[in-house]
């Protein structure tokens, strides 16, 4: 896998598409994701505690390594996707 935990990355695909985010966890075993901001998904949550009220959370699930590029890393401003190769 190329992304790793910190980087900076642009969504190209899905319906975060065009969003840009930090790499918060990477899944390398299932070439998964998980990018701040990107993939939130309302958890409706019980109360643990006898007396507390149940809540929603907004979590960011984790999306498919194939559906980011790194961002452009020369032109921060721009916000391009790059392609990344590896030279031997």
């Amino acid at each position: 896998m190329k992304i790793h935990k910190n980087d900076n990355v642009v969504v190209i695909a899905g319906k975060d598409k065009g969003k840009t985010g930090k790499v918060v966890k990477a899944i390398p075993k299932e070439d998964k994701i998980v990018v701040e901001g990107v993939g939130m998904v309302k958890k409706h949550q019980r109360p643990t505690k006898s007396g507390q009220k149940g809540q929603v959370i907004e979590k960011a699930m984790p999306i498919h390594v194939s559906n980011v590029r790194l961002a452009d890393v020369k032109k921060p401003k721009k916000e391009k996707a790059t392609k990344v190769i590896k030279k031997a």
